[in-house]
């Protein structure tokens, strides 16, 4: 075993370049190796990695493989080596028969660039196989009268081995009549005849025997033997001759058994058994002999097993004529096998690649090799696919197609290709293969996951329960495993100071949503925040919605009352003129409500009163006015107690208790509280028995003094009525100082003066009442204070520390403190209005803001002098 062949001085190589295949095919000339018949299996044969001028780990890298002609196993490549080893034990005769040279041809293919090396293994024969003769024993009838030289042939032996080891020599057992000798067929074949050397005499002589022997050219040379018998005949003197001394004919691969190939023919002149002919095959291989018959009595050769092109396109058959003398005559057959379109193209697939990545541009799916064991026409072939899939076909070297894709492929728009390998012959009839092959298309990372909305609009009741679960939001993904799966999270909010980690969580898994801790609608109306989805590809791809989330308002804040204060040092009394008619106002109860909508309606309710039936209160504009005309037998204090309830579901109130102190006029600057008077008539109790001694004493003078105070009570009574009397409608109190909004503000009709005066380090305080009725209300601690009344309202601010009593909630800080963010939809639009004039663009009451003063009048009342009142401490009745 050895490799060998002519070496080309220069290896040259050749680039393929396809226009869309992009891969280059480099192809060698053939390389022929040999190999001995019988090595055994693993053998060297040839180091490729060598010849190729390639190194090992290349070979591997490239996936070479070897492929031989008719896909038999018999050779096999070693990556690791890159030897070129036998896989089993090659038989020269079983391979190729009688065929010299017995050459095997085989590919080796490479990837990445394709290439295809050409290679020929020459299997060289070994002298394995000995000369057989077709019959143990042969018979010769030579008449006695045939002269010395006269030549008689004999049937050859046959040897599968070829070339020096085939049948060199025959020769012949000693004797003193015959010689043999050895000829040569025009195809290089040896075949014996034997030579009378000298006369036969049947009379002292009639039979002889003789052994044949065959040598071949081996070393050691083999041989085979069979024996000739010679039968000495009386004199016959015209040999058969045929018609023709070489026949030619054609048959078709596809003729029945039993079809009639040929008939020849022999005349003989002789008559009797002498003109008798007889026909044999006197050179019949084992080939021939299983393929045709002939008739020995008619010369007819016909077909007992099916013909082949594709195994043998021919066949010579070498027929001998004999008459009943002994004498006889020969002729040649060439049967020439004709090709019919009897075999379909076959296909193999040498590489398959599945699945393949999408995206990716001109890529190789398949390398396959077809082939047609037919010839001409039958055994040209075309190749096709469907023409509606995004794949072509590039031919290479040696019958080898290329499937490539055309263009990037989408997996979302179709993840699997069936693709059918169609291959024709042009014979006819035509013939095809069709082979199927199935490519997947591997997902690439290429879609962002996309939201099922761009915007989610998201509510939840305030007071909620933390953990509580508050809608959720999707996303999908078009892409498949790993690239599909979706995680969601919270992005950095856009306004930094909406505490985004502390309100909301969500589940990265399903994208649900959770409040995580109890919103307030009073403190957080509504948020926005944005919510991402990121897939986890390679790298990954997101996307983004934006998610509001509203708070709803619940019931949960009562109303406040902000007039009149319950936690001022002194209870707070309104001053009523005996005189007053029914619906005159006494007061405005003043509340809000820190919830919105219809749980911030508020309405007023009288629940309950000293006197009941002497006051009452509009339900919804808070207004205290007396219900009829006051009498001299009315208590001179009243305590009224209001309910203020908001229409929340369940609703909720408050209520502040109201004290009335009738009085005959404004003449008196101050009157006691109901605990004062009591406490300064604990000590007069003595001077009662004084009192009771007096009034005896003066008895005699009552009936004057009665009459004299009766009418000097109806002359002040009179008078008040003129001048100082309210115009106040009559009947019913007038609609349009109702209020209707359910705010709890004032009403239109009232009528508003400003004054402005400049801010000092004391709270000063101006009130000036329009009325007819002079009674001011202040609230005041330290030396910052809101005064309100049913007539006048005053804002005043300076630096000094304030109390923790007024504004409710409210935080000090540098001498400045929030006000809005208090009032804002809580106060009367009054006192809001009241408020914003004196702030500055911050919301800040500041030490240098002017001091605001509104003063309210109410139409169709008649003007008083004014009282002011300065440095006010405490909640006291005025003058």
């Amino acid at each position: 075993m050895e490799a060998g062949g002519e070496r080309f001085p220069k290896q040259r190589q050749v680039l393929i370049l396809f226009l869309l295949l992009g891969v280059a095919l480099a192809g060698w000339e053939s390389r022929r190796y040999f190999v001995m018949e019988e090595t055994e299996s693993g053998s060297f044969v040839a180091n490729l990695a060598k010849d190729l001028g390639l190194g090992v780990e290349e070979l591997a890298a490239r996936e070479a493989r070897v492929v031989s002609e008719d896909n038999e196993p018999w050779l096999q490549l070693d990556l690791q080596t890159g030897e070129l080893i036998l896989s089993e034990k090659l038989d020269r005769e079983e391979m190729c028969g009688p065929t010299d040279p017995c050459v095997m041809h085989f590919q080796v293919l490479l990837k990445k660039p394709l290439g295809v090396f050409r290679g020929e293994l020459l299997v060289r024969d070994i002298n394995d196989h000995s000369p057989e003769f077709p019959e143990r024993e042969m018979t010769l009838k030579i008449l006695e009268t045939s002269p010395p030289g006269t030549v008689f042939p004999l049937k050859t032996a046959q040897d599968w081995d070829v070339g020096k080891n085939n049948i060199q020599n025959y020769n012949i057992s000693h004797n003193s009549y015959f010689h043999v000798s050895t000829r040569n067929w025009g195809d290089g074949r040896k075949y014996p005849e034997l030579v009378l050397d000298k006369e036969l005499d049947r009379e002292e002589q009639a039979e002889l025997r003789l052994t044949l022997t065959a040598l071949d050219g081996g070393s050691p040379p083999r041989s085979g033997t069979a024996q000739v018998r010679i039968l000495v005949l009386d004199v016959n003197d015209n040999a058969p001759e045929f018609a023709q001394t070489h026949y030619q004919v054609q048959v078709p691969e596809n003729s029945p058994v039993g079809t009639l190939v040929v008939k020849v023919s022999a005349r003989d002149l002789d008559t009797g058994t002498n003109g008798e002919i007889s026909y044999s095959l006197f050179y019949s291989s084992q080939e021939i002999s299983t393929t045709f018959e002939l008739s020995s009595i008619s010369g007819e050769v016909r077909l007992i097993k099916k013909l082949d092109f594709e195994t043998i396109s021919s066949y010579e058959l070498y027929i001998d004529a004999s008459d009943g003398g002994g004498l006889s005559g020969k002729c040649s057959v060439s049967i020439e096998v004709m090709d019919v379109n009897d075999n379909s193209p076959e296909l193999t697939i040498s590489s398959l690649t599945s699945p393949i990545p999408e995206n990716s541009p001109e890529t190789e799916v398949a390398l396959f090799r077809i082939r047609d064991r037919d010839s001409g026409d039958n055994g040209r072939m075309t190749c096709s696919i469907q023409n509606d899939l995004p794949f072509l076909l590039k031919p290479s070297a040696e019958n080898f197609y290329t499937l490539v894709t055309n263009g990037a492929l989408d997996r979302e728009s179709k993840a699997q290709y069936n693709i059918t390998i169609t291959v024709t012959d042009m014979g006819t009839p035509r013939l095809k293969t069709e082979h199927n092959i199935t490519v997947l298309v591997s997902d690439v990372n290429d879609n962002a996951p996309a939201f099922t909305q761009t915007s989610y609009t998201l509510s939840v009741r305030e007071n909620n329960s933390p953990a509580l679960h508050i809608g959720s939001v999707r996303a999908t993904d078009r892409d498949a495993g790993t690239n599909a799966q979706v995680t969601y999270s919270l992005l950095p909010p856009l306004d930094a100071h909406v505490p985004l980690a502390s309100l909301v969580s969500i589940n990265p898994d399903n994208g649900h949503l959770f409040a995580l801790r109890s919103l307030d609608y009073e403190a957080l109306r509504a948020f926005e925040f944005r919510v991402g989805a990121a897939d986890r590809g390679s790298p990954a791809l997101s996307s983004q919605a934006l998610v509001r989330v509203l708070v709803v308002d619940d019931n949960d804040n009562a109303p406040f009352v902000l007039y009149p204060l319950q936690n001022a040092s002194a209870p707070c009394t309104e001053l009523v003129p005996r005189a007053a008619e029914a619906g005159y106002l006494v007061t405005k109860v003043v509340a809000v409500d820190g919830d919105s909508g219809q749980n911030a309606w508020l309405s007023y309710q009288l629940l309950k009163a000293t006197e009941p039936g002497l006051f009452g209160v509009w339900a919804h504009n808070g207004e205290v006015r007396t219900a009829r005309l006051l009498s001299e037998r009315d208590a001179a204090k009243h305590r009224l107690l209001v309910l203020v309830k908001d229409n929340g579901e369940p609703p909720l109130s408050a209520s502040v208790t109201l004290h009335v102190l009738l009085v005959d006029g404004f003449s008196q600057p101050y009157l006691p509280a109901p605990e004062a008077e009591a406490a300064d008539a604990a000590p007069a109790a003595p001077l009662t028995v004084y009192l009771v001694v007096a009034l005896a004493s003066v008895s005699s003078l009552f009936v004057f003094s009665v009459l004299v105070f009766v009418a000097v009570r109806l002359c002040r009574r009179g008078g008040a009525a003129s001048v100082g009397r309210c115009s106040v409608p009559e009947g019913p109190f007038p609609g349009h100082l109702v209020d209707v909004s359910g705010t709890g503000t004032l009403s239109q009709s009232y009528q508003y003066e400003e004054r402005t005066l400049s801010g000092t380090s004391d709270c000063s305080l101006f009130l000036e009442r329009k009325m007819a009725r002079d009674k001011t209300f202040c609230a005041s601690e330290g030396t910052r204070g809101i005064c309100l009344d049913s007539a006048h309202l005053c804002l005043a601010a300076n630096p000094q520390p304030h109390g923790p009593s007024w504004p409710p909630q409210a935080n000090t800080q540098n001498s400045s403190w929030k006000l809005p963010s208090l009032l804002e939809g809580k106060l009367p639009m009054l006192l809001f209005q009241a408020a914003m004039s004196i702030l500055d663009s911050n919301g800040l009451l500041s030490p240098q803001s002017h001091l605001t003063v509104l003063t309210m009048r109410q139409q169709r009342m008649a003007p008083a002098p004014a009282l002011s009142m300065q440095n006010t401490s405490r909640c006291c009745p005025c003058l």
